[in-house]
């Protein structure tokens, strides 16, 4: 079985489906406040976004966090990043393009912050990908991963009503205790597994789905969202995403 659970046909289909990528990035984006205490924690200046096209992470990096970054993908179209630096005040040139095949390409450069977010959990094998992270490491430097949590509520309304889109997931990626053991293994100190994230639920192209399924995504939102203001606790069952750091001793 091939490691990956999606092609390179799935990424420029999944990319040409969507609109308005070019979008102002807000100081508030998601994560936004564990990646400014890395960085301010760990005196970070360099970091690499796999998988992150169009380049939200690597924006937001550079944008608020001043880093030197880089963007590595399988699948880049430079006119579309190109667009998202400049709606964000950036310049063409202020993030490092990368397009190549995370399997073969050998790294020349370590970097201090590796960041995957919604990367890992497209792969069969987990920890391979983990450790193909590692490889773009610095000593003492620090590995940031995210992930859906499709064990939760919202893995229930993806393989209901989108069910294409949640065989395109490695399910049992999505465990804290089997992340932090493969870290664990790689010799790698974990700082944080854990759930995050009070609730949510999402589908992709949504616009496309019928009103009643619509309408069922609202009510269920605002259901999760109402228990999780009065209950406000990260949870498997509610929270949509996972967090994974750790650093390189």
């Amino acid at each position: 079985m091939s490691n990956l659970l999606t092609d390179r046909n799935f990424w420029v289909q999944y990319w040409e489906s969507k609109t308005d990528l070019s979008v102002p990035i807000p100081s508030n984006y998601l994560f936004h406040r564990q990646l400014a205490e890395i960085v301010k924690t760990h005196n970070v200046k360099t970091a690499i976004e796999l998988g992150g096209f169009p380049g939200y992470y690597a924006v937001f990096l550079k944008k608020y966090l001043k880093l030197d970054v880089t963007l590595l993908d399988y699948f880049v179209h430079l006119p579309i990043t190109q667009e998202l630096l400049q709606t964000n005040g950036l310049a063409t040139d202020d993030i490092k393009i990368i397009e190549t095949d995370l399997f073969t390409y050998q790294t020349p450069t370590a970097y201090d912050l590796v960041l995957s977010c919604g990367l890992i959990e497209h792969f069969n094998d987990t920890a391979d990908i983990i450790n193909r992270h590692i490889a773009f490491l610095k000593p003492g430097g620090t590995l940031f991963i995210t992930l859906p949590n499709f064990k939760a509520v919202n893995g229930w309304f993806q393989r209901k009503f989108d069910e294409d889109n949640y065989d395109k997931h490695n399910i049992n990626s999505m465990d804290p205790a089997f992340l932090a053991s493969i870290c664990k293994d790689a010799g790698l100190q974990v700082v944080q597994s854990r759930y995050f994230g009070k609730f949510s639920v999402w589908l992709e192209n949504e616009n496309q789905r019928t009103a009643s399924v619509r309408l069922l995504k609202k009510v269920i939102w605002w259901t999760g969202k109402l228990f999780t203001k009065v209950v406000p606790f990260d949870s498997k069952q509610l929270s949509p995403y996972i967090i994974l750091e750790a650093k390189k001793v």
